[in-house]
């Protein structure tokens, strides 16, 4: 079997560039070249596949591709109902980016009475299949009109009655005179791979791929704190620092009233924080990002 790994990501849109970034983290990197369908990693036995968003699932789901990154909307548009079970691709990591929400959206002049009001209506969607699966799912009866771009003008040209479309700040559906009304789904980049084994070279790559995944999640809110305090501090200091385990106390030279305390704060350090452990006696205090956390 094969031990070469493929990755399929967006070749161009709003997840490529994070898909990129995300695996130059990740320490795969690969030539900078859009013209080609097939790039080869630097010093990894991996493929990047650069394709259509939409095409990323059937790839997973055929195992042209062991690994893919794309939106959930297009994953469970594509397959059905994945983050359920109802696939032969599973998804192994949600990946903290791309986030958007499919939604119902009405003219603002038609009054809204939940879902019942979207009956006998036209909805035009780019997302036919999770649509339908919602209206079923509620026993709401409406025509699905589909269409592939500008969703949100249909109303205006009298193409639908209402929309289903991806809503990110709702900017768009505001300036087309429509408010959201219901959330289909919530959504954002996932990590997919066929739920049958792979070979052996493959499943191992994987695991090591997840493992460094994992570290950059853990480091993502991370801060290293380091700081001065006096001796009898320390016990309100820890207290202080956010999700923190136990930090290093060290000696100052020649100052034996003070220490140095570093730390790992494990969630985000907000300035309030900061101000507080000042007013504990902390001085000289440095938050620094933290890029991996291995444990």
């Amino acid at each position: 079997m094969s031990k070469q790994l493929r990755i399929a990501i967006q070749k161009s849109g709003r997840l490529s560039d994070k898909c990129r970034d995300l695996l130059a983290q990740a320490g795969i990197t690969f030539e900078a070249r859009t013209d080609r369908l097939i790039v080869r990693a630097k010093e990894q036995p991996i493929d990047l596949m650069l394709v259509r968003d939409d095409d990323i699932p059937g790839f997973v789901s055929n195992q042209v591709s062991q690994l893919g990154i794309c939106g959930l909307n297009v994953l469970e548009e594509k397959l059905g109902r994945v983050s359920q079970g109802e696939s032969d691709v599973q998804i192994i990591r949600s990946l903290g980016f791309g986030h958007c929400r499919l939604s119902l959206a009405l003219p603002k002049t038609v009054s809204y009475e939940g879902l019942s009001t979207y009956s006998g209506k036209r909805i035009a969607t780019s997302y036919p299949n999770i649509l339908k699966r919602f209206l079923d799912d509620n026993g709401i009866k409406a025509s699905v009109v589909q269409i592939t771009g500008s969703v949100e003008v249909a109303p205006s040209i009298d193409v639908a009655d209402a929309i289903c479309d991806l809503v990110s700040t709702g900017a768009t559906l505001e300036s087309n005179g429509l408010r959201e009304t219901t959330v289909l789904l919530e959504s954002e980049a996932v990590l997919v791979r066929p739920r049958l084994q792979l070979s052996h070279d493959q499943e191992q790559l994987i695991a090591r791929l997840m493992a460094r995944f994992d570290g950059l999640g853990r480091a993502k809110n991370a801060k290293y704190i380091m700081m001065n305090a006096p001796k009898e501090a320390i016990y309100r200091i820890s207290q202080l620092i956010p999700g923190m385990e136990k930090p290093t106390v060290m000696p100052l030279m020649y100052d034996d009233n003070k220490v140095a305390i570093h730390a790992v704060a494990k969630e985000y350090v907000f300035w309030e924080t900061i101000e507080k452990l000042k007013e504990a006696g902390a001085s000289s205090i440095l938050v620094l990002p933290i890029e991996k956390i291995i444990e």
